[in-house]
Parts: C-alpha cells; sequence; structure tokens
C-alpha cells in the first residue's frame, strides 16, 4: 500500500569528501580532454589517499591532440588546491601524484563509433539502465531533502573559501530528514551536519556556527528540535578528506543523482566522457522527466531508458508518473520520442555535452542546478513545455 505520509532522509557530501576529492578530479580531467578534441574519448578513475593521487584509465582524441600525464597532474593539483586542501595529510602541491592513463582499447572503440560495427550510426558505449526523475517539491523540481543536504554544505563551504569561517575544513557530510504529508514536505525532523575542524575549534563552537546555515537554508519554522540537531555526533573530526579515509571515483552516485528518491541505474557519471550513455543518458532522462512535470502533466515523473552496446536508440523508454499524470504514460513516452532524440550522438547534440563543462558537476549534484550562460547544466533546461502540451492535449 501507498504511503502518503512518512519520512524521509537524503544525504550529501562537501566538495572536500575523498570521494568528491575523486570525482573532481576525474571531471577536470575530462574537460582538459575536450577543451583540446571535443570528440575525446575518456574513462578515467581517480584514487586518492594519504598525500598520494592516483589516476588510471583509458583516453583517446581524434584530432591528433594530445595530453600528457604532466598535464593530468597538474589537472589533478589544481583541484585539490582549489578545494583548498593545505594539510599535512593532504597538501595540494606536496601529494604524489601517480598517473596510469593510457590510450584506449581499439577493440572498446568497435561498434560504438559512426559508421563501425554492425550499425551505421554511432551506438552506445555499453549496455545499461539509466535513470531520470522531477518531483514538483522545490522550485529546483528535486526532493527537497537533497536539495536542502546540498545548500548546507554549499553555504559552508562558500564561508570557508571566503575566510568568514577559518574554522570549517574542505571535508564535511550533511543528513536531512522530512516529515511528509500527503507526499508534500511539511517540516524537518532531524538534521545531522559532520564537518572537518581546525584543531582549535570546541564542539560547541562549531555548533552554533552551524546553527544560522541550516536556519537560513530551511523554511522558516522548520528548524528541528535540539535533540535532533547534530553537529558532529562522534565528536572530534580534524583528521579528515583522503587523509582520513580513501576515495574513489563514482561512489556517490545517490548524493550525485536524487537522494535515494528515484532509482539509479549504477552506473557513475564523473571521469567519462559524454559518449558514454552512463552519463549522457542519465542528463537527458532528468531533462526529460523536469519538462514532464514542469509542464503541468505530472507532479512526479520517473523515466528508465535501456541501451545495448554498439545500438544506437533505446531498447525501451518507460514513463511513471506515480499515479500523478495528467495524461497516459504510454502516450508522454511517445512524444517524448517524438521530440528528443535518445541516441548517444542525438543526447550529445541536443544538450550541447561535448563541451568542457563537467568539473562543475562533481560536488554538489549533477541535477537540480542553474544552467549557465558558459553552457553548463543544459539538461536542466524546462525548454520543451509547450511541446510537450501541445502533443499531449
Amino acid at each position: 500500500m501507498k504511503m502518503n505520509d512518512f519520512e524521509f532522509t537524503s544525504e550529501s557530501v562537501a566538495e572536500g569528501h575523498p570521494d568528491k576529492v575523486a570525482d573532481q578530479i576525474s571531471d577536470a580531467i575530462v574537460d582538459l580532454f575536450l577543451t583540446k578534441d571535443p570528440s575525446s574519448k575518456v574513462a578515467v578513475e581517480t584514487l586518492t589517499t594519504t598525500n598520494r593521487v592516483v589516476l588510471a584509465g583509458e583516453v583517446r582524441t581524434n584530432n591528433g591532440a594530445v595530453v600528457t600525464h604532466d598535464e593530468m597532474i597538474q589537472a589533478a593539483r589544481d583541484v585539490v588546491k582549489k578545494i583548498g586542501y593545505e594539510q599535512d595529510g593532504f597538501h595540494w602541491e606536496k601529494m604524489d601524484v601517480s598517473c596510469y592513463v593510457h590510450g584506449q582499447s581499439a577493440e572498446i572503440a568497435q561498434g560504438v563509433e559512426e559508421g563501425q560495427g554492425l550499425y551505421a550510426e554511432e551506438g552506445a558505449g555499453d549496455q545499461g539502465i539509466m535513470f531520470g526523475y522531477a518531483a514538483d517539491e522545490t522550485p529546483e523540481l528535486m526532493p527537497a531533502t537533497l536539495v536542502y543536504s546540498h545548500q548546507i554544505l554549499q553555504k559552508m563551504a562558500a564561508l570557508r573559501h571566503s575566510g568568514e569561517r577559518p574554522e570549517f575544513e574542505p571535508d564535511a557530510k550533511s543528513q536531512v530528514t522530512l516529515r511528509y504529508v500527503d507526499e508534500k514536505p511539511v517540516g524537518v525532523n532531524a538534521i545531522v551536519v559532520s564537518t572537518q575542524h581546525k584543531e582549535s575549534a570546541t564542539l560547541e563552537e562549531l555548533r552554533e556556527l552551524v546553527r544560522p546555515i541550516v536556519q537560513d537554508v530551511l523554511p522558516e519554522g522548520w528548524f528541528p528540535p535540539e535533540d535532533k540537531f547534530y553537529v558532529n555526533p562522534t565528536g572530534k573530526f580534524v583528521i579528515g578528506g583522503p587523509d582520513g579515509d580513501a576515495g574513489l571515483t563514482g561512489r556517490k552516485i545517490i548524493v550525485d543523482t536524487y537522494g535515494g528518491a528515484a532509482p539509479h541505474g549504477g552506473g557513475a557519471f564523473s571521469g567519462k566522457d559524454p559518449s558514454k550513455v552512463d552519463r549522457s543518458a542519465a542528463y537527458a532522462t532528468r531533462y526529460l522527466a523536469k519538462n514532464v512535470v514542469a509542464s503541468g502533466l505530472a507532479k512526479r515523473c520517473t523515466i528508465q531508458v535501456s541501451y545495448a552496446i554498439g545500438v544506437s536508440q533505446p531498447l525501451s523508454v518507460y514513463v511513471d508518473t506515480h499515479g500523478t499524470g495528467l495524461a497516459d504514460e504510454a502516450r508522454i513516452a511517445k512524444t517524448l520520442r517524438e521530440l528528443f532524440d535518445l541516441s548517444p550522438k542525438g543526447i550529445r547534440t541536443h544538450l550541447k555535452l561535448n563541451n568542457p563543462i563537467y568539473a562543475g558537476t562533481a560536488a554538489y549534484g549533477h541535477f537540480g542546478r542553474t544552467p549557465g550562460a558558459d553552457g553548463t547544466f543544459t539538461w536542466e533546461k524546462t525548454d520543451l513545455i509547450d511541446e510537450l502540451k501541445r502533443l499531449i492535449n
């Protein structure tokens, strides 16, 4: 039986979390390649640990452009410096960076390049399933639990970078539990914030530094009871980041997407160029789901697509409006296919994904962001609204 009244929780992690450090380095390398060759093929993984970063993966450019190991190593250092790591156990200048990135296997390229393999069109680079989601509970059309979790950490990072709150260090996590009535958020049941901090900062001081940030993020009157407001509940948190725990690319896929409010196909985004449907098709399904909700056709929408390696068009397109739709879901699915070419090339062309726009996606979520004049977050646009209304009615 469907529950209309419930509690739900999402979490986020800051840019200095070891897994997010890895994601940002991997995406900085994707951008580095796309800057030199927009058709580059990139699959790069990053490991972070105490004063060490390891890069691995395979890459290919198609225009003769060369990206050296030294350039990739410098990109890693630049990311860590921008985050703000200058600690004994993890320092952008002192850390050892090892690069094991090599050329792409010819067998992987076979069948996924346009004009090769069994099909004339460019095929998907791998099989897989991808999901997109949107809900009308926030202006961003995202789950409120995740939006607030991200915003708390973004504000903390901004205060740290500005120097206004030097007590904060880069590594941090947040968790927000909301109470829902009739599937709408009506209040906060609990807030958890754990932040790495200077040795000199006391837990009492940190609690009071975090309090106004949380109050600023939450709607008025939503601050939880004091016994449900947790700041560094395990105590001291001075050793953090990659010095405190190893980080890997792609381990925060729920933070990256919908905070657990929607299914996830399993594939990570960071470190992959946009020819990889793990990334591009997940962006496309978010774009389509968001337009369905923004058009008023549903209050919630989940879209799934599936691909086979070497095959251009998706094998299936599934739409679920969770009982909130104003049109038949099969008709919505058919209309979406008419409006949007879901082939890998079609997605990249429509959303302009062959640009170096990925470094900014690797922390605080890939969705619910504001499209930029620089071509970032194009999948957050709602430019299909009029067509959807016209074709569905």
